[in-house]
C-alpha cells in the first residue's frame, strides 16, 4: 500500500496527542466471556485519507472497517476473513477484510453517496439500507473459504455484525462501534468493542442432588447474560471518549466490566493496510493477451494508472516494464 499522509497539519498534530492505537483482549466472569476494545482514531483516519472520503463515506467504511477488526481476535491461527455487505440503499453496500496478522482493509461500493438532505441523525438505512451480510474465512490449510449469509436491516453496522453471529452462528454476541466528528467534519474520536459469550457445558449440580444442574446453568446464563448487557449498554460514546482523552482503553474495560473481575490478556496492533504493491500489478498486466498488450503499447496510455480498490493506492507502470 502507498500510504497516504494526513495533511490536515491540526488533525495531524491532534491525532499525536492521543493514546496509541490499540485493541486490548480480555476475559471475564472466570473466563465465559472474552472481549476486546479497540482505539482506533488514527486507524479510521488513516482509511479516509487512503479513499479520500467525505463524512458520511468515513462513517460508514469507518464502522465497517473497526468491527471487522474485532473480528481478528476470532480468527484461528492464520485466518482471513472477507465481510461483504450487499444493501438496497443508496450506499449499495461494502466490503472489508480483516487479516489474523493484524490489518484491515476494504471499500465502499459506492464512494459518492447522494444526499437529497443534510444529515439530521446517523440512521444508515436510506444508505445501507435491508441487504445481507456474508462472512467468508479462509485458513492457511484451507482450498476454498467457508462462507455463510444472513439477512440484516442495514440500520446500524455493530448490530448487523451481531446479528451475523446470532443467526448464523448462534453464539451470543454484541457490538458496539463509535466515530465522533468535530465541527469542522474531522474524525477526532474512534474506537469499538465486542463480547462474547462462550458455551458453557456439563452442570454443576453435586452427586445425588435433586436439582436439574442443567436448569440451574440456564437460570445462572441469564443472569449472567443480562447484567453483562446492562453492563455493555452503559458505555458512554467510545469515540468520545477517546476525544476527550479523560480515560484509555483499560480503564474504560475496568470501569464498565468490574463486577466481572476482567483480565487483560494482550494488546496488538491493528493497522488499516493493503498488500498490494506495484510488482504485484506488473506481474498481473504480464498476463495480459498479447494482442490487448499490443493496443496498449500502441495506444497508451503511458503509463498506466492502477487504483487498488481496497486501499485506494495508486500505481502508475510505465508500459516498458510490463
Amino acid at each position: 500500500m502507498i500510504k497516504k499522509i494526513i495533511e490536515d497539519k491540526e488533525l495531524s498534530d491532534y491525532l499525536q496527542t492521543l493514546e496509541e492505537d490499540k485493541m486490548h483482549i480480555f476475559t471475564m466472569a472466570d473466563g465465559r466471556i472474552r472481549g476486546a476494545l479497540f482505539h482506533g482514531t488514527r486507524f479510521v483516519n488513516q482509511l479516509r485519507a487512503q479513499h479520500n472520503l467525505g463524512i458520511l463515506e468515513a462513517y460508514i467504511l469507518g464502522h465497517a472497517s473497526l468491527c471487522a477488526a474485532l473480528t481478528i481476535p476470532l480468527c484461528k491461527d492464520l485466518e482471513h476473513t472477507s465481510i461483504r455487505f450487499e444493501g438496497t440503499g443508496s450506499a449499495d453496500g461494502y466490503s472489508v477484510e480483516a487479516d489474523s496478522t493484524g490489518y484491515v482493509r476494504g471499500y465502499l461500493f459506492n464512494e459518492h453517496i447522494p444526499l437529497n438532505k443534510p444529515l439530521d441523525n446517523w440512521d444508515l438505512k436510506p444508505f445501507l439500507g435491508p441487504g445481507n451480510i456474508t462472512f467468508s474465512r479462509v485458513h492457511q490449510d484451507d482450498k476454498y473459504p467457508q462462507s455463510s449469509t444472513v439477512d440484516v436491516d442495514g440500520e446500524n453496522i455493530a448490530n448487523d455484525f451481531a446479528s451475523y453471529f446470532a443467526k448464523s452462528e448462534q453464539i451470543n454476541t454484541a457490538f458496539n462501534s463509535s466515530i465522533q466528528f468535530d465541527n469542522k467534519g474531522r474524525i477526532i474520536g474512534a474506537g469499538a468493542m465486542f463480547l462474547q459469550i462462550m458455551p458453557k457445558t456439563g452442570g454443576n449440580g453435586k452427586l445425588g442432588s435433586q436439582i436439574d444442574s442443567h436448569a440451574q446453568d440456564t437460570d445462572d446464563e441469564e443472569v449472567l447474560i443480562q447484567k453483562v448487557e446492562n453492563a455493555f449498554k452503559a458505555c458512554p460514546s467510545l469515540g468520545l471518549l477517546y476525544s476527550e482523552k479523560e480515560v484509555d482503553s483499560e480503564d474504560i474495560i475496568l470501569g464498565l466490566f468490574r463486577e466481572f473481575s476482567p483480565t487483560i490478556l494482550l494488546k496488538r496492533d491493528i493497522v488499516f493496510d493493503c498488500k498490494c504493491n506495484k510488482d504485484f500489478y506488473i506481474s498481473y498486466l504480464k498476463r495480459l493477451p498479447k494482442s490487448q498488450y499490443d493496443d496498449i503499447k500502441k495506444n497508451g496510455p503511458d503509463p498506466l494508472e492502477i487504483v487498488c480498490r481496497n486501499c485506494g493506492s495508486v500505481y502508475k507502470i510505465p508500459v516498458s516494464e510490463i
